[in-house]
């Protein structure tokens, strides 16, 4: 990365050590997540991390870029079951089996990758269609599917979930703390959708980052993540505004991209648990 990245001191005493501070899936992509005291890592990602997702009929993924509301949608799982719900319309309630599929899959494109996936249920589709008011297909992540993270940042056949690009997002409360600093309006760490967030680092030390360890889990940082319009997303209401990308903008730009937390892979896959001590390997 380029120098222009400045730390700033941390508030927590030097000797405090780096712990994992939030764990959050997002089991459909662009829904609301799922905050969890543990998870499971895979080579995707953490265990149903972006596992469905929505496709219009193009069989192109939807996210909230284009439709706002996603972040209205609420997601849980329970007893065998993915529950969706609507943050504001209490009425909207639907209950899918984790394993429930229609048996046929189409081709489905997340940004330049192109992979199989099978669908899911016709009533989900037919209600979330109703909800977006726009005819949108539940698809989730099948046997056939297979898609690879991007080869000219990683080195390794590393499979990759519906995600934007990569496996796991990781980002320090530090650094979210250093953003709200400079806006007149603090936003929650819910606008980036990390999986992870460390406490105990300086902000914006994730960058210099190259493997880590969580628990008893390794990861290999793969590259900064580029920021989008989703930041701007109030995720509790919907509503956009221009924070808190403007801001970044001021001191995260790096060419033409915002860049905001880092992108990572599993090198040894396992268990995480909300307190795990973080080590920096490299």
């Amino acid at each position: 990365m380029s120098g222009f990245f400045v730390l700033s001191v941390s508030c927590e005493p030097e000797n405090t050590p780096m712990r994992l501070q939030e764990i959050t899936i997002y089991p459909i992509k662009s829904f609301a997540g799922i905050d969890l005291t543990e998870s499971e890592v895979t080579e995707r990602g953490l265990l149903y991390d972006r596992n469905w997702m929505l496709i219009n009929s193009k069989g192109k993924f939807i996210s909230q870029r284009e439709f706002p509301i996603l972040s209205l949608l609420i997601t849980q799982i329970e007893n065998g079951s993915l529950n969706i719900s609507h943050r504001l319309n209490k009425a909207f309630q639907l209950q899918l089996g984790l394993a429930e599929s229609l048996q046929a899959t189409s081709q489905v494109d997340v940004w330049d990758d192109t992979m199989l996936a099978e669908h899911v249920s016709e009533e989900a589709s037919a209600k979330l269609s109703e909800i977006l008011q726009q005819e949108v297909s539940l698809v989730k992540i099948g046997k056939s599917t297979s898609r690879l993270a991007d080869t000219r940042f990683v080195d390794t056949d590393t499979q990759v979930s519906f995600a934007d690009g990569y496996p796991f997002l990781i980002i320090s409360q530090a650094s979210l703390d250093d953003l709200n600093s400079r806006l007149e309006a603090p936003v929650e760490m819910n606008r980036f959708r990390p999986n992870m967030v460390i406490s105990g680092s300086t902000s914006f030390e994730e960058d210099t980052w190259k493997e880590i360890q969580i628990g008893e889990c390794r990861f290999q940082i793969v590259k900064p993540c580029a920021r989008c319009e989703v930041t701007t997303i109030n995720q509790q209401t919907a509503e956009r505004g221009k924070e808190p990308l403007r801001t970044l903008s001021k001191y995260r730009r790096e060419g033409n991209k915002v860049l905001f937390g880092q992108n990572m892979i599993a090198l040894k896959a396992g268990k995480i648990s909300v307190g795990d001590k973080v080590k920096i390997l490299k």
